[in-house]
Parts: structure tokens; C-alpha cells; sequence
């Protein structure tokens, strides 16, 4: 175990909570075991945790956050996705394999869309080769997180948004009956049209869009 997180992984099992730990779990479908720390708790533990203790080095960020993923209790895998977003502008370019094995083991929306919209997005800002190299994988993947990681990847870029890959991720994911991969779309476009409302309104109106998507996208423009 990783020295940084023996004290973490002590707050957290003192702070446990049984009573709360149920529902977490049932709300998560029983995929998952939980200590019963809410988000506000939760929160308030962890920067305990970084007010004594720092955050960690960059280059060890890999080995802790696959630590922490490996452990059973859900609150490990929302540690290290709030360490890992506390970071996200001092990532270390070879960083990327570390966000597949994140996003592809335990996956569910809550961990594949904080890590998705907000520090892959960063990333791929940062190192645009790194951003070609693995949307080029992703978008391939059988796994379902992983593309849906390629259509939310933009949610924060604004008018920095590449509109036409995102136009081409959304077509090469039509007539996918994923409920996640049909959410993402919507979301995704809906995101955009904040930014450009007629150009999202011409897509919508061109593509055949699963009603789910097309519901989603136009949720404030009607």
C-alpha cells in the first residue's frame, strides 16, 4: 500500500457509517460496497486529508489511483478521481492508459463521467497527440464507457469545442441501443447548444437521433 493513503484509508473507516452505507448501495444498483460517507462528509475528509498531508507526486498519482481503485468500498474510487481532478493540469503526459484501466474496471456513470468530463478533457487539451492517439482506440472500443468517455470529453470546451468530431462520434454511435451511450449524446449536444443553439438545431434536425438523444439535446431549445 501506498504510504500517502494509509492515512486516508484510516479517516475514512473511522468515519464509516453502516446505516448509511445501505442505501448508498441499493441506489447504486448493489453493484458496489460503500463505507455511508455522503458527499458533503465526504468532501469535508478529504480536504482534511490534503490539508495534512499534501497531495501527491504527479508521477505517483498512477499507482495510487489503481490502489485505491482496487479497493472494495466505493469512497476509494471517488477519492482518487477527486485526486486525480485536483491535478488534472499536472498530469503527466503518459497518463492516459491510467484513465482507460480507470474508466474500463468498476465502471459506472458516477466515476466514468467525473473523470470524462472534466480531467480526460484537460488532458486532451494538453497533449493533443495523446488526445488523437487514444480517441482513435476509444472510439472503436466494444466498451460502451469508453466511447461514451469520447462524446463527453468536450462538455467543458465551450467555443473551443470541435464540433465536427463531435457530429462524427455521435454518428458513429447511432443505433446504439446503450440508454448510456444515447444519454451522452443528448447531453453532449445539449452542452453545446449553449454555445451554438443553431448549429445543434441543424444536427438534431439531419440525424436520425435516437428520441432519447433528440429529447436530451433539445431540452432547452424548444
Amino acid at each position: 500500500m501506498h504510504p500517502y493513503l494509509l492515512p486516508l484509508i484510516s479517516l475514512f473507516e473511522t468515519h464509516a457509517d453502516p446505516e448509511q452505507a445501505a442505501p448508498m448501495k441499493k441506489y447504486m444498483r448493489d453493484q458496489f460496497e460503500y463505507l455511508g460517507i455522503k458527499s458533503p462528509q465526504f468532501k469535508e475528509l478529504m480536504k482534511q486529508h490534503i490539508a495534512a498531508h499534501g497531495l501527491p507526486p504527479a508521477d505517483e498519482l498512477d499507482s495510487i489511483a489503481r490502489e485505491l481503485w482496487s479497493l472494495p468500498q466505493r469512497e476509494f474510487q471517488y477519492a482518487a478521481t477527486s485526486l486525480i481532478g485536483r491535478m488534472e493540469k499536472k498530469l503527466p503526459k503518459g497518463f492516459a492508459p491510467t484513465f482507460e484501466h480507470l474508466i474500463t474496471h468498476k465502471s459506472w456513470w458516477d466515476t466514468v463521467d467525473t473523470l470524462a468530463g472534466n480531467p480526460v478533457g484537460v488532458h486532451f487539451q494538453r497533449f493533443p497527440d495523446v488526445s488523437e492517439k487514444f480517441l482513435a482506440k476509444w472510439r472503436k472500443s466494444d466498451n460502451f464507457w469508453l466511447r461514451r468517455t469520447c462524446i463527453l470529453f468536450q462538455l467543458n470546451y465551450n467555443e473551443e469545442t470541435d464540433f465536427d468530431l463531435l457530429c462524427e462520434i455521435v454518428r458513429e454511435n447511432l443505433g446504439s441501443k446503450e440508454f448510456f451511450i444515447n444519454k451522452a449524446i443528448g447531453w453532449a449536444l445539449r452542452q453545446y447548444a449553449r454555445t451554438d443553439p443553431k448549429a445543434v438545431k441543424k444536427f438534431v434536425k439531419t440525424t436520425d437521433l435516437h428520441p432519447l438523444s433528440r429529447r436530451e439535446a433539445m431540452k432547452h431549445l424548444e
